[in-house]
């Protein structure tokens, strides 16, 4: 297959749009399925990737990811967006609707890209139902506070970033850490991974060498001592992979970058205590980051560790020189309403 980077009609020069070509898609209309191709090590597992951050284009980032992992890995996958119930199109900005979430009861990793959700109970209970399972997930980047409910309640308020009930929330209790800080300057100092020597043989780092990313490092406080940090996240001093590390007290201690864990889910809304399961946090991905060819690596071998395969020498991640993703920033309330973007133009023949 060949994969395109195209823009939207209508659309300004900041938003890419990926569109694929041929495809043979059995997808629904609010969002996308990509059955996997035969023969590969992926082949008869399920992935489902859930977008929704307002900054960092995950819109973008999913369905090449996706793409990556159905094409040349196998794997079947679905990809979720925040959709605007009353336009039916794709809008980071609504926090409040991500359809086709059911698609996790039958799936075997979750890669979670969420930042500030209030998902009604009807959706965010297929999430609690992974998890209670003990199924592994990737959190990207603002996943580590992927929901934030307004509404005390809300059967999931505890779920919140800034739960005092559920200390941290979701993003606390099972990716390992919730919202804190920008520890490096946002938009002024990128990020070199550096990997941590104890976990050097880690399988989610092989072939994993050199990670960078213009988005700046989070401060991580929180993190369990049970968790194993594969790489800490370098403050450069400026936005460019050649850029020195920043002098000073910035990186002495560098802060976690990308980490696993073990979690449980406690009983709560009258489910049982659930099963033993894998997270997998990165404070790094977003949709520019990902131009990063280790860091896609990472994420791929991420998915292979988790569901039990092994982990390739060197995992395939190749993506078309178009690829040219967005750069981070917030847009305003009518920017995508304006757009009308729906899930198919973001892959499409």
């Amino acid at each position: 297959m060949n994969c395109k980077i195209r823009s939207l009609a209508g659309v300004g020069l900041l938003f890419a749009a990926v569109v694929f070509q041929p495809l043979s898609l059995l997808a629904q209309d609010l969002w996308l399925d990509l059955p996997g191709a035969a023969g590969k090590p992926g082949s008869g597992k399920k992935v489902v990737l859930i977008s929704g951050d307002e900054e960092y284009r995950s819109e973008e980032a999913l369905p090449m990811l996706a793409k990556i992992l159905s094409e040349q890995h196998g794997f079947h996958c679905t990809v979720h967006f925040a959709i605007h119930p009353e336009t039916k199109t794709v809008d980071p900005n609504y926090s409040s609707n991500i359809p086709g979430l059911e698609q996790l009861d039958d799936a075997d990793f979750m890669v979670m890209f969420l930042r500030f959700r209030a998902l009604p109970p009807e959706q965010i209970k297929h999430i609690d139902q992974f998890v209670r399972a003990g199924k592994p997930l990737l959190a990207i980047r603002t996943a580590t506070h992927p929901f934030n409910f307004g509404d005390s309640t809300h059967p999931y308020a505890h779920w919140s970033w800034n739960s005092g009930k559920w200390q941290g929330g979701f993003g606390q209790q099972v990716i390992g850490e919730t919202w804190v800080s920008h520890h490096g300057v946002h938009n002024g100092q990128a990020t070199r991974g550096v990997i941590n020597p104890k976990h050097a043989d880690a399988p989610i780092l092989r072939g994993v060498s050199d990670v960078f990313g213009p988005t700046d490092v989070y401060g991580v406080v929180h993190l369990p001592a049970e968790a194993h940090v594969v790489l800490f996240g370098q403050v450069l001093s400026g936005m460019k992979p050649t850029d020195p590390p920043l002098a000073g007290e910035k990186n002495d201690p560098m802060q976690p970058l990308v980490w696993t864990k073990s979690y449980k889910m406690p009983e709560s809304n009258g489910l049982a205590e659930g099963k033993e399961g894998k997270a997998i946090g990165s404070t790094i991905g977003a949709a520019v980051d990902l131009l990063s060819e280790d860091l896609r690596r990472l994420f791929v071998n991420s998915i292979y560790w988790g569901v039990g395969l092994d982990v390739p020498a060197k995992a395939s991640v190749s993506i078309p020189e178009s690829y040219k993703p967005s750069y981070f920033g917030f847009k305003d309330k009518a920017f995508f309403t304006n757009q009308k973007i729906l899930p198919k133009d973001l892959l499409k023949n």
